[in-house]
């Protein structure tokens, strides 16, 4: 699989089918951020992996191939791919961070 194609094992193509989903906050930090042009967008999904397939759609490639090395949080816990969102939850995309003097 190419690094488009799943981050920590969330398919790019998965998509909700429903018309009605929460809309949840993506919030993205560093490279992500930079990647997407945007710090904060809302996404009507149901579960992280389609809030991360539709941002995968709206930001591209370079978004997408990012995302294999990133984690993902939702209210400031570890979350994958099931994990269900709901109207008032943020879902955070966050790089590696490198430090140095």
């Amino acid at each position: 699989m190419s690094p488009t194609d799943t981050l920590n094992g969330i398919p790019a193509g998965s998509r909700s089918t429903s018309t009605l989903g929460a809309v949840a906050v993506l919030r993205m930090f560093a490279s992500a951020r930079e990647a997407a042009g945007t710090g904060r967008a809302e996404f009507q999904q149901h579960t992280v992996g389609d809030v991360l397939a539709a941002a995968v759609q709206e930001y591209g490639a370079v978004f997408a191939e990012l995302l294999p090395s990133c984690r993902v949080w939702v209210n400031g816990e570890s979350a994958d791919a099931e994990t269900v969102v709901g109207a008032s939850d943020e879902v955070a995309v966050l790089p590696p961070v490198s430090g140095g003097c």
